[in-house]
């Protein structure tokens, strides 16, 4: 069973930082990309960064690029989001996504989301 569990949200000031965590179980991690996303309260989910399987290729969102970082750790199953120079605009629900080909099916697969809320 595919699990994918995120931590590290909270509440930050504007220029701060966090860095969010997904340990995922279920798959074979090594051999996926990941990707984080987010939504903000009457907004849609929006990609906000991907990494390759073997973590050599990254993908930002245009309004976090030079801000944020993904990384990956293969041997812990664990995938980060390091967000750096944070602002009120970043506010949102960020959820970890995995999407696993089973069957010959591909399966989108999700957290259950933390919290990033950026405020003074």
């Amino acid at each position: 069973q595919v699990q994918l569990v995120e931590s590290g949200g909270g509440l930050v000031q504007p220029g701060g930082s966090l860095r969010l965590s997904c340990a995922a179980s279920g798959f074979t991690f090594s051999t996926y990309a990941m990707s984080w996303y987010r939504q903000a309260p009457g907004k849609e989910r929006e990609l906000v960064a991907r990494i390759s399987s073997s973590g050599t290729t990254t993908n930002y969102a245009d309004s976090v690029k030079g801000r944020f970082a993904i990384s990956r750790d293969n041997a812990k199953n664990t995938v980060y989001l390091q967000m750096n120079s944070l602002e009120p605009e970043d506010t949102a629900v960020y959820y970890c996504n995995a999407k696993v080909l089973k069957t010959w099916t591909w399966y989108d697969y999700w957290g259950q989301g933390t919290q990033v809320t950026v405020s003074s």
